[in-house]
């Protein structure tokens, strides 16, 4: 009928207008709306003038055609027509799939040559044209669309995984899911449809028909009983019709944890035992739990609902499981064993909780102290104690107890570590007591430790103890002022100077200034204010005076006790100005003070040295004596050997004493102690051979000492002579006996015959006597 219609359109028009009718004799399709053209065509040819055309109205056919089709050979889907009578004629298309997927034959009909995918293309945009014989352009067409009809030859495709989770106890969004059709979304074939197919989870969830969105269908989801679901979710197109394609997909959902359980003990009883000296605030155990929701969700909060939450306290541990805290010392012998209840709660998100029925939320814990030696315990952990001042040795300060805590009761001995102070502290019962005068002054406060430990050396503890030394009025003031000096001309009542005073007590004083003697030169004024002034009382003073100017100043502090003091104050005369500025000053007189202290030092100096003089007078003494005691002891040579010149024989008195020897001769008593016997010299022992005649002189021990070392000398050619050449070496060069020294002697000298001697006259008899008597005879008087 549509095909009637539009050929009848194009017969009636014939006549008015010059157009193509396009005609699609296999669609259904109506024709549109006509298109006016009112631009003017102008084609150009090489060998024809330009031709004009008059403005006409087109009529142009939407073309559709069905994907899909099969064309081996092609088909026609339309033809193009035209009222100008040419008798050759020739038609033409351009666009996209030309001589490709569409072709036109001379007679306008329009084929489609391969199969169409609206998919891949669902619209293509061609122009036509109609040429005469000789190839010129006679209608300009315009141009046309071909429509690619869609087919359902497309199913739903879900392009990805879907994951939904949704939290326990609660309807809510999990997921959205989309399935994607390749047909025509304004056609049937490309409108997708979402259901659930029935199963185990289709009470639990839903889907939205149209959108895809999956939601919890119920509020009693249960992570702790099943914390995963798989949905499977369809897709059909034709708007969910069974002539639909189908696809499917399956969707994992995962319940997620809310707190909703109860943490749990993991028993009902604890028992854990510690020892009684055990620190405040350490850990003494923890009491575990369990809760069936994620650690995040694990929020327990504990508490102690009896009265030994004082001792005991709880905090969660990094698991959130109970600690156990102390919170106050133990001591065995008070109590050994406590019992409470700890209790756990949490803030939960949904009410009640699931496992409120069969949760553990109390736990009754059992503590057991055990004993351990510990060291005594003070009253106090420090002690304070105050003294006045200047108090009595053994003033009692106060006590320091402690006890042994455990229960032996061990005694206690009390100890000041320190050294030196001025404190006693009595060993058994810690009474304190002031050992010497303190003096606060000296040292305000004094702090030392106290030491108890159980006898047989056992565990000790430590006190600190503070003695405070209270102040007393024990010091008298002392007087303060500046340079004081008295002018020429000043006047009567002149102020000289201001006098202070200072006071080393800590106890506010009242000074009050006089003169201890009066003075008839100056006067005090006490100004009431611990302050006074010096005046001057009877004047002029003359510099030329050799007097001396001074005063004494009393002064009292007014304390309990009153102490006072008495201070001479010099005042020096000058010659001043009329500003009391002075130029010129009288030197006055230094008083030298010296303190006890280093008038003790300088005693004591002076005892020393005398008391060394004394020893080194002593000792000089004893060397004296014991030099006398050498001399008594027959050392009488020593004499002898002393002198560097030749002697004058026994005529000489001058160059010695020669009493000596003739004592040695007549009294024994030097060569003997008066203790002991009589006995034989030591030189006695020294033989000398027999000789003819004895001598007749006294021979005493200087003979026998002369011989003794002679004949050391003549035996022993190694060693040195007694006589040695500094002292016997050389006689005088007058002497006719030439040296005496016994170097030059024979090793057989002991047999010569000294006889000669008595030739040389009587200064030497005496020698000649000596060397000359017979041995045996000579010491036998000895």
């Amino acid at each position: 009928m549509a095909w009637l219609q539009v050929q009848t359109a194009g017969l009636l028009l014939t006549l008015a207008l010059q157009f193509f009718v396009i005609i699609a004799p296999d669609t259904g399709l109506s024709g549109t709306v006509p298109e006016r053209r009112d631009s003017v065509d102008i084609v150009k040819k090489e060998s024809h003038p330009v031709l004009v055309r008059q403005k006409r109205d087109w009529i142009w056919n939407t073309i559709s055609v069905t994907e899909e089709r099969e064309a081996p050979i092609p088909y026609k889907i339309a033809q193009l027509r035209s009222d100008r009578k040419v008798a050759v004629r020739t038609f033409a298309i351009e666009g996209e799939g030309v001589n490709q997927t569409f072709i036109v034959d001379n007679k306008g009909n329009l084929y489609v040559k391969d199969r169409l995918d609206r998919e891949k293309k669902a619209l293509y945009h061609l122009t036509a044209r109609m040429y005469d014989g000789n190839g010129l352009l006679i209608e300009d067409a315009g141009e046309f669309d071909i429509e690619v009809n869609d087919i359902n030859d497309n199913c739903p495709v879900f392009q990805e995984e879907y994951k939904g989770s949704v939290m326990e106890r609660t309807r809510d969004t999990v997921v959205q899911v989309k399935a994607i059709d390749a047909d025509d979304p304004n056609t049937d074939n490309g409108q997708v449809r979402y259901t659930l197919p029935n199963g185990q989870t289709s009470g639990l969830f839903e889907i939205n028909y149209e959108t895809g969105v999956i939601t919890s269908k119920v509020s009693s989801l249960d992570r702790e009983t099943k914390s995963q679901y798989v949905v499977v979710v369809r897709a059909q197109d034709m708007k969910g019709r069974e002539s639909g394609c189908i696809a499917t997909t399956s969707v994992a959902i995962t319940i997620t944890d809310a707190n909703d359980n109860i943490a749990s003990f993991t028993k009902r009883k604890y028992e854990i035992s510690i020892p009684e000296n055990l620190k405040v605030n350490e850990k003494i155990g923890v009491l575990e739990l369990i809760d069936l929701d994620e650690d995040e969700n694990k929020q327990p909060i504990f508490s102690i609902p009896s009265g030994t939450g004082n001792v005991f306290s709880t905090e969660p541990s990094k698991d959130n499981d109970c600690i156990l805290v102390l919170k106050q010392a133990l001591d065995y012998e008070t109590q050994n064993n406590y019992t409470f209840t700890v209790r756990v709660e949490e803030r939960l998100e949904f009410a009640p909780a699931e496992n409120l029925n069969v949760a553990n939320t109390t736990a009754q814990v059992t503590i057991k102290v055990t004993d351990v030696d510990e060291p005594p315990v003070f009253t106090l952990s420090v002690y304070n104690f105050s003294v006045p001042e200047e108090q009595m040795e053994k003033t009692i300060l106060g006590r320091i107890q402690a006890r042994d805590p455990d229960g032996i009761r061990n005694r206690i001995k009390y100890s000041i570590l320190e050294m030196g102070l001025p404190f006693r502290i009595d060993p058994t019962s810690g009474q304190l007591s002031v050992l010497s005068r303190l003096d606060r002054e000296v040292e305000e406060q004094h702090m030392f430790k106290v030491k108890a430990e159980e006898e047989n050396g056992g565990l000790a503890s430590f006190a600190e103890v503070f003695v405070k030394v209270l102040d007393i009025n024990d010091n008298p003031p002392e007087l303060t002022a500046n340079d004081i000096f008295v002018c020429e001309n000043d006047v009567r009542n002149t102020v000289i100077g201001i006098l202070g005073a200072s006071d080393k007590d800590d106890q506010a004083a009242h000074f009050t200034f006089s003169l201890a003697r009066p003075s008839s030169n100056f006067s005090i004024r006490d100004h009431d204010n611990n302050t006074a002034a010096l005046l001057v009382k009877e004047g002029p003073f003359n510099l030329e005076d050799s007097s001396e100017y001074s005063v004494e100043v009393l002064i009292s502090d007014g304390g309990q006790p009153v102490m006072s003091s008495n201070t001479k104050l010099q005042i020096k005369l000058c010659q001043c100005d009329t500003k009391r500025i002075f130029s010129r000053c009288k030197a006055s007189m230094q008083r030298m003070g010296v303190s006890i202290h280093a008038l003790i030092a300088i005693l004591l100096c002076i005892l020393t040295i005398l008391v060394i003089v004394i020893l080194f007078v002593m000792r000089k003494h004893y060397q004296k004596d014991s030099l006398a005691s050498m001399k008594n002891s027959g050392e009488i040579h020593e004499q002898l050997v002393t002198y560097d010149e030749e002697g004058g024989g026994e005529m000489d008195t001058n160059g010695y004493d020669v009493s000596i020897l003739t004592s040695a001769c007549n009294d024994s008593s030097l060569l003997r102690r008066p203790d002991q016997r009589s006995h034989s010299s030591m030189y006695a022992m020294v033989q000398k051979p027999h000789q003819l005649s004895q001598p007749t002189a006294c021979k005493g021990d200087m003979a026998a000492m002369i011989d003794m070392k002679k004949d050391e000398a003549d035996h022993d050619r190694d060693g040195f002579p007694y006589d040695t050449l500094h002292i016997y070496g050389y006689e005088g060069p007058e002497s006719l006996a030439g040296s005496l020294s016994s170097m030059d002697s024979s090793s057989s000298g002991s047999n010569l015959d000294y006889d000669f001697l008595n030739d040389w006259g009587p200064r030497f008899k005496t020698l000649a006597e000596l060397y000359g008597a017979d041995g045996a005879n000579y010491y036998h008087q000895y």
